[in-house]
């Protein structure tokens, strides 16, 4: 269990001390209950934080649950990918938990309610259903099927699950009342037919209850104390505590609900990530584009980041729109001190300093981490030929351009100070090297002050570097208005890549290993591009925001 943070305090804190404190529960039981239909995303990383660390802070128990009730649009997958995704973030749960291990169970309470007359088979269409229902002006109008004898709906009960009746033939549906005003209790639709392999039980069942059927049953299965919901859950409330009532368990959970995560620039819809994924957008879910939590951390985002930004955002009644720039910022706080400092050359122009002695290397001491001393020095080579960036060179350069140019002096860090004295150039024009000589006795560390200079640059020496590629993400979604298709709205210019070098000391950078690039920013190792050949790094994010907390 990762460590938690007990002093962030927020109403449902409030209610479970409560709750124990005059004894309506002796331990805690929360849940994890994801639908195994796609991958996580940052937003269930909010209720991932919540329920584990709410049942470690209170001693209670967590569980993991996968509500698979739906087998079309289900695999086992996302059963796995959802596990790892858990367990990385640095949860351990107390007990796993399918809700198709409790098919069984589901179905002998359906019988109950059908015996008790407060469940019947239905014969309309799901349109007509719908067009039964009424809306929030008007009431919901009876069926005839209603008024079926507890006989004959046991009957057709049976029928539906043996198998007698096509998908869409009939229903059951509880029978609560048509004219309420919440239409979560007109008649809702609890079991409905699929011929469909489902990934746990195969062919056993060819009739599954509905999610806002099957959710509270296995809350109350489970003996759940707080069953935590986001807010486009509170209508279904009623219905929830109702299908618990009237089902005779023991147990008698109680839903909570709290704003879901929403936020700038971002999707947080798995149907709608998952159409990213079926056209092409993105090149799978965990594309470092993507807020899954898969693809956070292929892009280089830490656990810790993840956590720390979950909590601080807090557990509010009503919803609100968080700045994806925090997130950013939590994940600086936690890199800072973390990563170690190297440098890289993205867009490389070559250098050659010409006062240097051809063949000989030189080797500079280089800080790790000015930030944090224990992470020690390392050696960088030095010679006559290097690369810098092609942007920190300008032919006529405009006032207060203290990078380099021809005639200017700049610092190289942990380095020399290199002139400019010669350009050359291919038959086209455009700049391909430069020629410098350096000052032997500008050496960094040396102690020179004989003179200053306003720019210092990066380099990496050419005869040692490494070949890398660098993928740059930009916004996936860009501002999406309401009404329009979010599709619309993804940014064709997402993804950066570009060719260039990195120290030759990064030859043992391993997949997902995190450095920060002078001047670039934090990057990763991408664990899925990396070859024997070609590093490549994802950049995570940039070195510095304009946001604030």
């Amino acid at each position: 269990m990762s460590e938690n943070t007990s002093n962030t305090s927020n109403f449902i804190k409030h209610i479970v001390k409560e709750d124990l404190a005059n004894g309506t529960h002796k331990e805690i039981i929360t849940r994890f209950p994801p639908e195994p239909n796609g991958y996580l995303h940052i937003g269930h990383a909010k209720s991932i934080v919540l329920n584990f660390e709410l049942a470690a802070e209170f001693n209670g128990k967590i569980n993991l649950r996968f509500d698979d009730t739906n087998p079309l649009k289900e695999d086992q997958e996302y059963v796995d990918a959802i596990k790892e995704d858990i367990s990385w973030l640095g949860y351990e749960w107390d007990n796993l938990h399918f809700a198709s291990n409790y098919f069984e169970e589901m179905y002998s309470r359906a019988i109950l309610l059908i015996k008790k007359g407060m469940a019947y088979v239905e014969d309309l269409s799901q349109e007509e259903i719908r067009e039964y229902r009424g809306s929030l002006h008007e009431a919901g109008k009876e069926s005839d099927s209603r008024s079926r004898s507890v006989e004959e709906n046991l009957e057709l009960f049976e029928k539906m699950k043996n198998g007698d009746f096509a998908n869409g033939e009939k229903v059951l549906r509880a029978k609560i009342d048509m004219g309420s005003p919440n239409i979560n209790l007109r008649d809702p639709v609890i079991y409905r037919i699929s011929h469909t392999e489902h990934h746990n039980t195969g062919n056993t069942w060819c009739i599954y209850p509905m999610y806002s059927f099957a959710h509270p049953l296995e809350d109350a299965i489970e003996g759940v104390t707080h069953s935590l919901c986001t807010l486009e859950f509170e209508d279904q409330r009623p219905l929830y505590d109702w299908v618990v009532e009237h089902s005779e368990i023991h147990a008698t959970p109680r839903q909570y609900e709290f704003a879901r995560l929403n936020l700038t620039n971002t999707v947080l819809s798995k149907r709608k990530l998952k159409q990213l994924v079926d056209e092409n957008y993105v090149d799978g879910w965990d594309d470092p584009r993507m807020p899954t939590i898969s693809g956070l951390r292929r892009r280089g985002f830490t656990a810790e980041s993840i956590r720390t930004f979950a909590r601080e955002i807090g557990v509010a009644k009503s919803d609100n729109l968080v700045d994806v720039r925090m997130l950013e910022h939590f994940l600086r706080e936690d890199l800072k001190l973390k990563a170690p400092r190297t440098m890289a050359v993205l867009d490389p122009l070559k250098v050659v300093i010409t006062n240097y002695p051809e063949g000989e290397v030189e080797w500079l001491d280089a800080d790790n981490n000015p930030e944090n001393e224990e992470m020690g020095t390392r050696k960088i080579p030095f010679s006559r030929e290097i690369y810098i960036e092609k942007s920190d060179f300008m032919e006529d350069p405009p006032k207060k351009y203290f990078r380099l140019f021809p005639g200017n002096e700049v610092r190289l860090k942990h380095a020399y100070f290199i002139k400019c004295n010669d350009v050359i150039k291919d038959e086209e024009g455009n700049v391909i090297e430069i020629h410098c000589t350096y000052d032997p006795e500008t050496k960094s560390g040396s102690g020179f002050t004989g003179r200053k200079v306003k720019g210092t640059l990066h380099f990496v020496e050419a005869t040692q570097a490494k070949k890398a590629e660098y993928r740059l993400y930009h916004s996936l979604i860009e501002d999406e208005r309401e009404g329009d298709s979010f599709l619309d709205f993804v940014n064709p210019d997402s993804l950066e890549i570009t060719h260039g070098y990195v120290e030759a000391n990064m030859e043992d950078a391993k997949p997902q290993d995190k450095f920060q690039f002078f001047r670039h920013g934090y990057f990763n190792v991408d664990p899925k591009h990396t070859t024997e050949e070609m590093l490549v790094f994802n950049r995570i994010v940039e070195l510095k925001s304009s946001f604030k907390l």
